[in-house]
């Protein structure tokens, strides 16, 4: 199931982030904002525990999270979302999938890998910006099943209904949770509007 996260505050941070126009150092500021705004949506269900606390003024029962966290950013441009989600669980263990997109096909060629041991009860969130033909995403949650991971979830900025579709049909018990679902792929397998390349513009590169 895909959830598209609807917004003006997200719909504002995304028009800026669109702008080829937009500096490095602002997409980067608008990558991690979008992602925390994606973050609260996703994680809203995390299970917590009660924990009796002493405030200032007397004794109460909050709750704390009680649910073990991998982060797994597919890199090089997930790497732009993991400030953002380190912020917001700054107790989760990250994991990296590197894959490289081979311009001819848009298959996902990984060429590395190094996730924390999954141990059964696990959430492991796979974040990567540009959700295009589907590729990085499907391999990427492939290899996390493989590795023995049962909850898991995939969070993105932008996406195509092509990569969706893809997605859906490969890993229909993923949620997914992206800020924008675009038109659809060109014949370069580029988001339409999109917003470009991702980690380009997050790394500088272009």
């Amino acid at each position: 199931m895909t959830t598209i996260l609807h917004h003006p505050l997200v719909d504002h941070r995304m028009t800026l982030m669109r702008d080829q126009a937009t500096p490095p150092k602002l997409f980067r500021e608008l990558v991690n904002e979008i992602t925390e705004f994606l973050a609260f949506e996703a994680l809203k269900d995390l299970r917590t525990k009660p924990v009796e606390v002493q405030t200032p003024v007397a004794k109460t029962t909050g709750r704390r999270i009680d649910e073990k966290i991998v982060l797994v950013p597919i890199l090089r441009a997930g790497m732009g979302m993991l400030d953002a989600m380190l912020h917001v669980l700054p107790y989760a263990k990250v994991g990296v999938l590197g894959m490289q997109r081979n311009e001819e096909t848009a298959e996902p060629v990984p060429y590395y890998a190094k996730v924390p041991p999954a141990k059964g009860d696990e959430l492991a969130i796979v974040i990567d910006p540009m959700f295009a033909t589907g590729g990085s995403a499907v391999d990427a949650v492939g290899q996390l099943k493989k590795l023995g991971y049962k909850k898991i979830i995939f969070l993105n900025l932008v996406s195509a209904p092509e990569g969706i579709a893809h997605f859906e049909e490969h890993h229909p018990d993923v949620p997914v949770y992206t800020a924008a679902r675009d038109e659809r792929l060109n014949s370069h397998y580029y988001i339409v509007p999109g917003l470009g390349d991702a980690g380009d513009r997050i790394f500088g590169t272009l």
